[in-house]
């Protein structure tokens, strides 16, 4: 089996991943081996390793947090074509991390990760078109890019394109998005939309949010 996996070629590089990707789940001292992983997997110019790396040293999982480098492997992921790394480079500079604050680089980088296939830049897209940064506030573009990003499986364009459908009186509609929004979410998600639907006046949004609660609790 191990023969196979090697004669594959880039076969081997996906079990790297998965390996690393484990070990990162056990947490703990385990994540230090998940960044060995990375690091074998990305001596062959893999950019989703490298990719990888820069979010070890981002959030200083087995490594201590080093926002400067994880910048240094995002580009070099981006470069090689990484849309996830395009991603990540374009969010340290929405929040000056280990960059400079630059909205315009930033959504630059969403764009072409976007043009790369990933849906979550599509809501951030949305965000910069709907708060007018680094672009003209453009309400109507936000919702096509909230729209295309919630019909892509993203939790946070499912939530924002429920929320201005909410917004337009379409509640069934939205019901139907936010309800969508939790089948795809994680924790931090969760919380945030327990939080801004909490409050709401209709029974079902304020159910809405208990579950969003008890799915970020873990229940």
């Amino acid at each position: 089996m191990t023969a196979a996996v090697t004669a594959a070629g880039p076969g081997i590089i996906d079990v790297q991943l998965a390996l690393g990707q484990q070990c990162l789940d056990r947490g703990g001292a385990e994540r230090a081996q998940a960044v060995e992983w990375f690091r074998i997997a990305a001596r062959s110019g893999d950019p989703r390793a490298v990719n990888m790396l820069g979010r070890c040293h981002e959030h200083g999982w087995g490594v201590p947090a080093d926002p400067v480098l994880a910048a240094a492997y995002y580009r070099r992921a981006a470069e090689l074509g990484d849309a996830w790394a395009l991603f990540n480079l374009a969010d340290l500079h929405c929040r000056g991390l280990g960059v400079p604050a630059d909205d315009a680089e930033a959504y630059r980088l969403y764009a072409a990760a976007a043009r790369g296939g990933n849906v979550k830049a599509l809501n951030m897209l949305g965000l910069f078109h709907e708060a007018g940064r680094a672009v003209a506030e453009d309400g109507a573009g936000a919702r096509q890019l909230f729209q295309a990003a919630a019909e892509g499986g993203d939790c946070w364009g499912r939530f924002n394109h429920a929320r201005l459908l909410l917004q337009d009186g379409r509640t069934e509609e939205a019901l139907a998005w936010f309800a969508r929004a939790l089948e795809t979410g994680f924790p931090d998600f969760y919380f945030g939309m327990a939080a801004a639907l909490a409050g709401q006046p209709d029974p079902r949004l304020r159910a809405l949010a208990r579950r969003a609660g008890d799915l970020a609790e873990g229940r």
